[in-house]
């Protein structure tokens, strides 16, 4: 980098929480997840705030997967939520869902999908709401603190 540091490396993760790491893809959506959504098929996509962790063969795999599938696995090392996973990676939300859904189906993250009674309660909003405020931009600055 030009400030003579090496650039951080996206499967460790980042000091303090889950800061974005490395820069966004200049690679077009579509292209990542051969043009499918996330909604399409199965049923309704994956919520934001469902959990993921890699599993054995996941961690085993990793040098075998696709550069955001290898990433997105590396990252799960710790359970992430699917927004902690885009935002970490600066990957669009529905390419980290349809990407955590091959990678659950070939068995290298299991997913924990919320209780959907405890995604309504506005108290978990408030906090969600309340974390996201707290993330710094990419100055540093807390978006609360402006």
């Amino acid at each position: 980098m030009a400030d003579g540091n090496p650039p951080p490396d996206p499967s460790e993760p980042a000091p303090g929480g889950p800061e974005p790491v490395g820069q966004a893809s200049a690679v077009r959506p579509f292209l990542l997840t051969a043009g499918r959504v996330a909604d399409g098929g199965d049923g309704p996509s994956l919520p934001i705030e469902t959990q993921v962790v890699a599993t054995a063969e996941g961690l085993d795999a990793l040098d075998r997967l696709s550069f955001e599938q290898h990433d997105i696995v590396a990252v799960c090392r710790l359970p992430q939520s699917l927004a902690e996973i885009a935002a970490r990676l600066r990957l669009h939300l529905n390419v980290v869902r349809v990407l955590a859904e091959d990678l659950r189906a070939a068995g290298q993250l299991t997913v924990h999908v919320p209780d959907a009674g405890v995604v309504h309660d506005s108290t978990v909003l408030r906090r969600v709401i309340d974390g996201l405020r707290a993330i710094p931009d990419a100055r540093g600055v807390r978006s609360d603190s402006d």
